[in-house]
């Protein structure tokens, strides 16, 4: 068997030049991200957010700790590892076809879920890197699996278009030095359950507080180049079922 590599990896994945439209590139090239719609079925939807729902009750105050645990949320970690279900979240073909767009050579960081409780959820603009420098090129890009319709009251995450191609500047050099503020060309990620909104994470984006009654849920797939320490190490975390059910591919994208 050839050695795998990142052209063989996607390639066995399904990934191809044709998954990407000219105007989902120019988005992710221009506005520095782009919302690839009905990537999952509301039935594949419904299934999620009940899976969530249970290993957050089986993990209680221990949810998230393999990465972050945060405030006014529930959030989930290592999500790779717990269940088949989630393969699908770093091996769809148009979604790596965006990341690859972004990064060139690439592997998955962490797998996590965020879940914005009602009046709860807001974070200041931020990045998933430090401040680039000039020269740099871009090194983290995210994608957030919608698992409720993302709407202006729910929390649904603010980002400042463009802010990716930005150097040497952080949010809060714009905002008087509180990137909680709102900056004045930010927009909301309005969208559909079901979506996949692929976003370079040098862009400068955080969560909205949910005005809701209901927890805003969603999950987040971070990949990084493959020289770049992933937020979660998948070799050290990586069972050996997971292992066993997982193509060369799939471990690939791993980095396994």
């Amino acid at each position: 068997m050839a050695e795998m590599d990142m052209d063989a990896a996607l390639r066995d994945l399904g990934v191809g030049d044709d998954l990407l439209d000219a105007k989902t590139r120019a988005q992710l090239d221009n506005d520095g991200f782009a919302p690839l719609h009905g990537i999952l079925s509301p039935p594949q939807v419904e299934a999620f957010g009940a899976r969530l729902a249970e290993l957050s009750v089986i993990e209680g105050s221990r949810a998230g700790a393999e990465v972050h645990q945060e405030a006014g949320t529930d959030r989930l970690s290592d999500l790779v590892n717990k269940d088949p279900m989630f393969d699908v979240c770093f091996t769809h073909p148009r979604v790596l076809a965006a990341i690859r767009h972004v990064l060139g050579e690439f592997r998955l960081s962490s797998l996590n879920s965020r879940a914005a409780l009602p009046g709860q959820g807001h974070q200041g603009l931020h990045t998933d890197w430090g401040v680039l420098r000039v020269g740099e090129g871009y090194q983290v890009c995210n994608s957030i699996w919608l698992l409720d319709d993302f709407t202006a009251q729910n929390g649904a995450t603010r980002v400042v278009p463009g802010s990716h191609r930005k150097r040497g500047v952080a949010p809060a050099d714009e905002l008087d030095g509180d990137p909680s503020a709102t900056h004045p060309d930010e927009i909301q990620l309005i969208a559909p359950a079901g979506t996949v909104v692929v976003f370079n994470s040098h862009l400068w984006h955080g969560g909205t507080r949910n005005n809701t009654d209901l927890p805003r849920r969603a999950m987040h797939s971070y990949f990084a180049r493959r020289d770049v320490p992933q937020q979660l190490d998948q070799a050290e975390y990586l069972r050996v079922r997971t292992r066993d059910r997982l193509s060369p591919a799939a471990r690939y994208v791993l980095g396994v």
